[in-house]
């Protein structure tokens, strides 16, 4: 048994690689990326340790190249889903009685691992399988998780000295315990760091996780379990299942040990998963705490003191990066009449320059949305703004091409009509809404963005005037989790934005925070009296002299 208090090494934020010409990271980079290119990779659930074959395959294909096939992969089903909460369950009291120090070296020893040998191959995946540029990636898929595994690890340390008062003779005592069942884990595909907080968050707190990744995150899903397992993880601490929603979902919910659900995704299924547990509450051994951050409709607003240049640069990338196909993409914006024939001008030189195409060709700026479905339903809203709709005014770029990848332009939609559905409905493409306001009607257009829609994850302000700074600061305090000024709303960094959001938009529990730890703890006080009384009557009850 280790004899100490132990403090984790002090976490610093992870330095970008700049995959520059002649540099040696990408030298390293475009050789994995032929590597991953040249092999069709089979992979499975993985539960226990042991990959579980069940015969039902699905594809991992480039969406940029959406003909080459990068491998298949075994769908779990309900066999499976029982096999893995099982093994969640017989992994649980050996992974919980470890201490802290020991579990949390797992991680540090991920995060070193991923500096290395497996940045290369995490990035890889993260781009060929996700349509990542090289730099979306490296932020994601290398630096971000870092973060989130150095930053956590810290966090969970200072989670644990924080301790009751204790008066002359006793001791108070808090424990920091997992929960009592086993942690479900939903990842998107958007974000492999999203993918690596879900899962290891809860389980450097102590508890086991059965993981349902994104099935078009697969591959970076398969990678990650390998790295987990070569930094030190015991088998079934973490259960790798890909599978449909349903097959593997409802039978998870269903299962009376459920303690708790780390959730990213859309807003209809976190809230179908709520309804379920509520409709289940009855069966289970404890209350499943739910922890989720869903959809976004982001904000931008800029005041008339606004610098052109920054605001169109903020709008450019806040938009436009990963194909906006991020929960905190700039997806409405509202522009003050006196500045947008300077900012329209300056947009459409960016739109009209930016490269959109295969990832590997790194001058990318964009690369293809993620599946076919997502291009239908982004490509019937561009359709319908171009098509004449009532509330819109004219459409910029907005071109797009599914021959080879699934590929849209940047496009800008203007809408008369503040209340246009793209301006309110989440869109999670490369399109952009904005609504010009007479400059003279900052507050309430102010009171419009708070308004409009039922979100409330990332939203910005771009001004020079510090009172109408104040004054958006103020009104937006509810629309937004995570706010930014004279910056886009996208782009949260472990340890400096923790990042959540409420109304629709999730619990707010701010991954990258103790808060968030916080969630897969459950505390238990303990008293110790060193003198016990010797008599059960008090002072109060003596007689009167």
């Amino acid at each position: 048994m280790a004899i100490g208090t132990f403090s984790a090494p002090a976490p610093v934020n992870e330095p970008i690689l700049k995959y520059a010409p002649g540099s040696p990271e990408r030298a390293s980079l475009k050789a994995e990326l032929k590597r991953q290119t040249g092999i069709q990779v089979e992979t499975a659930p993985r539960i226990g340790g042991k990959s579980i074959r069940t015969g039902d395959i699905g594809k991992m294909v480039m969406p940029h190249d959406h003909q080459h096939v990068l491998g298949t992969y075994h769908k779990a089903g309900a066999d499976e889903v029982a096999a893995a909460i099982e093994a969640a369950e017989a992994a649980r009291p050996a992974w919980a009685a470890l201490p802290w120090e020991e579990r949390a070296g797992v991680f540090l020893r991920a995060a070193a691992l991923l500096r290395g040998r497996y940045r290369a191959q995490l990035n890889a995946a993260t781009m060929l399988g996700q349509s990542k540029t090289v730099h979306q990636a490296e932020i994601d898929a290398a630096c971000e998780l870092i973060d989130f595994w150095t930053f956590n690890v810290r966090y969970l340390g200072e989670l644990l000295e924080v301790q009751p008062h204790s008066p002359t003779g006793l001791w108070n005592r808090l424990e920091y315990r997992p929960l009592d069942g086993f942690v479900f884990a939903v990842s998107p595909f958007n974000f492999t760091a999203i993918a690596g907080n879900l899962t290891t968050a809860p389980a450097m707190a102590g508890n086991t996780v059965v993981w349902k990744p994104a099935s078009t995150a697969v591959l970076s899903g398969h990678y990650l379990m390998e790295l987990f397992e070569e930094a030190g993880l015991p088998p079934g601490v973490i259960n790798f299942v890909p599978g449909s929603g349903a097959k593997v979902g409802n039978p998870v919910v269903a299962d009376s040990r459920l303690a708790g659900v780390h959730f990213t995704g859309s807003t209809e299924v976190f809230q179908g998963i709520w309804r379920d547990v509520g409709n289940n509450i009855n069966e289970y051994g404890q209350y499943p705490r739910l922890v989720g951050e869903t959809g976004g409709k982001d904000f931008v607003v800029l005041h008339q003191s606004a610098d052109v240049t920054a605001s169109a640069i903020g709008l450019l990338r806040g938009a436009f990066e990963y194909q906006g196909q991020k929960c905190s993409a700039a997806s409405r914006a509202y522009v003050p009449d006196t500045m947008w024939p300077e900012l329209r001008d300056a947009l459409v030189a960016g739109i009209e320059s930016m490269d959109v195409g295969d990832t590997r060709d790194f001058s990318s700026f964009m690369g293809a949305v993620i599946d076919a479905s997502s291009y239908t339903k982004l490509t019937a809203a561009i359709d319908e703004a171009k098509g004449g709709a009532a509330g819109v005014k004219e459409v910029l770029g907005g071109e797009y091409s599914d021959e080879k990848g699934w590929f849209i332009k940047p496009t800008i939609i203007v809408a008369d009509d503040p209340k246009y559905r793209t301006m309110c409905e989440e869109l999670f493409g490369p399109i952009l809404t904005i609504h010009v306001y007479p400059a003279d009607q900052y507050a309430e257009t102010l009171k419009l963005c708070d308004e409009t829609s039922p979100y409330a994850l990332t939203g910005a302000v771009f001004a020079t005037d510090r009172h109408a700074i104040r004054q958006a600061v103020d009104a937006l305090r509810f629309a937004a989790g995570n706010f930014y000024v004279n910056d886009k709303p996208t782009g949260a960094v472990v340890g400096q934005q923790p990042f959540g959001g409420s109304r629709a938009s999730g619990t707010n529990d701010k991954a990258g925070s103790a808060q968030n730890l916080l969630r897969w703890l459950s505390t238990r006080t303990i008293k110790e009296t060193f003198d016990p009384d010797r008599d059960y009557r008090y002072p109060s009850m003596d007689p009167e002299v």
